[in-house]
């Protein structure tokens, strides 16, 4: 059974190579015709002869989301961005795996990002709290009374809590940020 299976899949693939490669002649085909109609001035040309370049050139990537982060950062028109957002979606299978994959590895980051923060902030509230070895409590910075001030421990106890804070406000900024 698993099989036939196989066999029907790679018989779809090529059914579907065969039908891209027919569309890509029919639209050439397209192109072709209306390039013969209208009168072309040399930058035009060259301007057009470049988008068929760079479109030929496009590697395939691998991560087909990754090929579509490339128009959040282009200061083009809309038109144009309609244009590179169809030949992107033409050359870029994406379907709801792909995308629920990539939600799934966005979250899970952020999710690391956020407990890392939190031990970190909780790592160093415990180094102020606890009891410092003597070679640490040698070094002391400032003095309150004889007994007791801020030593360097507790300066590295505070730069690892607003390290986590960062990382903290990062995150969760980051997570607003998407949602908008």
């Amino acid at each position: 059974m698993s099989i036939e299976n196989n066999i029907k899949k790679e018989l779809k693939e090529f059914q579907h190579i065969a039908e891209n490669e027919a569309a890509i002649d029919e639209k050439l085909n397209e192109l072709l015709a209306l390039l013969a109609k209208t009168e072309l001035d040399s930058d035009k040309a060259k301007a057009y002869q470049q988008k068929f370049d760079d479109a030929i050139k496009r590697p395939a990537t691998t991560d087909p989301i990754e090929a579509f982060k490339s128009l959040d950062t282009s200061n083009a028109s809309r038109e144009e961005l309609l244009d590179e957002f169809s030949i992107l979606l033409s050359s870029n299978p994406l379907d709801s795996k792909i995308s629920k994959k990539y939600l799934r590895g966005e979250r899970l980051s952020k999710i690391v990002l956020i407990i890392i923060s939190l031990v970190m902030i909780t790592m160093g509230f415990a180094m102020i709290i606890m009891p410092a070895p003597p070679f640490f409590e040698m070094f002391t910075i400032y003095y309150f009374s004889n007994d007791d001030g801020i030593t360097l421990m507790d300066l590295i106890s505070l730069l690892i809590i607003l390290a986590g804070v960062y990382l903290l406000i990062k995150s969760i900024y980051r997570n607003l940020a998407l949602k908008r």
